[in-house]
């Protein structure tokens, strides 16, 4: 009997399955290696104790919630109490108790069998710390399923929303060196950025990749205080303590060097000017904002931190609406600014809602800043470095403009001697000849046809040399109707030659002068260069063997013999007949 044929799946849909076999694995690992938590919390009141918070706890007096959503805990004068209750199965194990995002304030777990234990971000004395998150470690003897006692200190701070997990020690410190690349990862890109901009800043003279730099550090200066990262794994002592003060003064400025970047980046003097004013009164009232927090004086410090979030929203919108207005009149760079800026003001808006309650599910929002951060570097930078390179290719626009003879686009007399100097500074034993070449009565045709008639003549006669002259001869102008030609390879014959070709190509023109002088012609000088010659001195002997042409009759080439001066020893050629000369 035959056995049907089995049909393999393709590869992809083979290698498909197994990695959303993987992704499965991976899921229902992660998501049964925390134990589930039932919460409860209430303010802290007057004459409180542990053991008065744990019985209030258990007649159901407190205010329930759910520990894996993000929860705000309203901070009274006195702080707050939070009771964790583990749920069934119970494991007795090495467990991590986790609050994330980490709170900026301090944080103490109660246990009536052992040590209190108090945690803060810029506790540098703890022998366990998380990254990213508060953790506290509960060992084997600690009974599972008893409740976890926690005591929220009040705080300066906005009290920022909190999520809890309580899971084994081991997938703990997977999640744990996780995050710890991740953010890595994103500060690393944020920094390389940054100061890879502050060289460009210093190469280029150009305050923009200044202003870009100084945005980004004080971004990741924000993130790296609200994450932790700064206190560990950096533990950065010096910020101990400092945690409110340099965080709002980092908020401050990285509004105002945004906006200084902004005005620079987008060109809002030529695509909003109307809005440039605003922009730039935003970064000073940063600024003022930042000196406010920084004075030591309460009055001020207190004006100062009003005026934070109120100047932080208008400015966002501020910012944005100025992109966009840019953006729309043509910026190029403006739709930089928007694609990396947007995303990351999405994410504060989301924040700030999450804040006041809202999205309670979306506990990857503060990690999602980090990324932000990273991928508003990274746009940025690709903004920039289109920038550097239309500003390059202006500059060689310019040069290239400031470099040619406007009528008859051959080298001004000041680039080609540049050039010229440039190519006999060349060490190899190869000849050099100079062509010197001027008009037969041109100033006759200025007078009697006009300076039109010349112009024409002289842009005529420009591009017929260049289409008898190679792509590495040298070509310019050198003023009024005299031009001059550097022929790199080209000893006496060949120089001579090419002289009369030229000679015969002006001819062939046929541009009128008047009844005396039927047409232009052109009278040339040749010169081959000397061991010891500079651009100056084998100019001025061609110059010299032009004027020996124009005295034999011109429309014809002169060569200065090399090792010769005497005039009786250079050969005149004439137009249709190529030089016979002896060496």
């Amino acid at each position: 009997m035959t056995r049907p044929a089995i049909t393999r799946p393709p590869r992809w849909m083979r290698w498909a399955q197994r990695a959303l076999y993987a992704f499965a694995l991976l899921c229902s690992g992660y998501l049964h290696a925390a134990t589930p938590l039932a919460g409860a919390w209430r303010d802290v009141r007057e004459g409180d104790t542990p053991a008065k918070a744990m019985e209030d706890f258990r007649q159901g007096e407190m205010n329930r919630f759910n520990p894996a959503l993000l929860q705000r805990l309203p901070q009274g004068a006195r702080g707050s109490w939070v009771v964790l209750d583990p749920q069934p199965p119970w494991v007795q194990e090495e467990r991590v108790l986790s609050i994330y995002p980490p709170p900026l304030g301090t944080v103490t777990l109660y246990d009536h069998n052992g040590p209190t234990v108090s945690l803060g971000l810029d506790d540098f004395q703890a022998a366990v710390h998380g990254h990213g998150r508060l953790a506290f470690l509960l060992g084997r003897d600690r009974q599972a399923s008893k409740p976890l006692l926690l005591k929220f200190e009040p705080s300066a701070r906005i009290a920022a929303p909190v999520s809890f997990r309580l899971q084994g020690w081991a997938s703990y410190l997977g999640e744990d060196a996780r995050w710890l690349v991740f953010a890595t990862a994103t500060l690393a890109v944020m920094l390389a950025m940054a100061l890879m901009a502050l060289c460009f800043a210093i190469i280029l003279r150009d305050v923009t990749f200044g202003w870009y730099a100084g945005y980004i550090l004080c971004y990741a200066l924000i993130q790296g205080i609200q994450t932790g990262f700064v206190y560990h794994p950096l533990e950065l002592y010096w910020l101990g303590g400092l945690s409110i003060t340099v965080g709002s003064a980092a908020v401050a400025l990285s509004v105002a060097f945004a906006s200084l970047f902004m005005i620079r980046f987008c060109e809002l003097q030529r695509f909003a000017p109307l809005l440039r004013i605003p922009v730039l009164a935003l970064a000073v009232g940063m600024v003022a904002v930042v000196l406010m927090r920084c004075s030591q004086v309460d009055a001020l410090e207190n004006i100062g931190q009003l005026l934070v979030n109120p100047l932080l929203t208008l400015g966002a919108a501020l910012l944005l609406l100025a992109s966009i207005v840019a953006a729309l009149r043509g910026s190029r760079h403006a739709w930089f600014f928007l694609a990396g800026w947007t995303p990351l003001l999405a994410l504060t808006a989301m924040t700030s809602a999450q804040v006041n309650g809202a999205l309670p599910g979306l506990a990857w929002l503060n990690d999602a800043g980090l990324a932000a951060g990273a991928f508003e570097a990274a746009v940025l930078s690709f903004g920039l470095a289109d920038r550097a390179l239309m500003i390059r290719r202006d500059r060689d626009e310019v040069r290239v403009l400031a470099d040619k003879d406007s009528l008859t686009q051959a080298l001004n007399r000041r680039a080609w001697n540049e050039a010229a100097i440039l190519a006999m500074s060349d060490p190899s034993p190869r000849p050099q000849s100079l062509l010197f070449l001027d008009l037969d009565h041109f100033k006759i045709l200025n007078d009697r046809r006009g300076h039109a008639a010349g112009d024409e003549a002289l842009v005529a006669v420009s591009h017929a040399l260049r289409e008898e002259l190679r792509p590495a001869d040298l070509f310019g102008r050198y003023g009024g109707e005299e031009f001059v030609v550097l022929l790199d390879g080209a000893g006496e014959e060949e120089a001579m030659q090419v002289a009369t070709r030229l000679c015969r190509r002006i001819h062939r023109l046929e541009i009128a002068v008047d009844e005396a002088h039927p047409q232009l012609t052109v009278s040339i000088g040749v010169a081959v260069r000397r061991a010891n010659d500079s651009i100056d001195s084998l100019v001025a002997r061609a110059d010299q063997a032009m004027y020996d042409a124009k005295l034999a009759g011109r429309n014809r080439a002169s060569l200065q013999r090399w090792h010769e001066e005497s005039a009786a020893q250079r050969r005149v050629s004439r137009t249709g007949r190529v030089p016979q000369h002896t060496p």
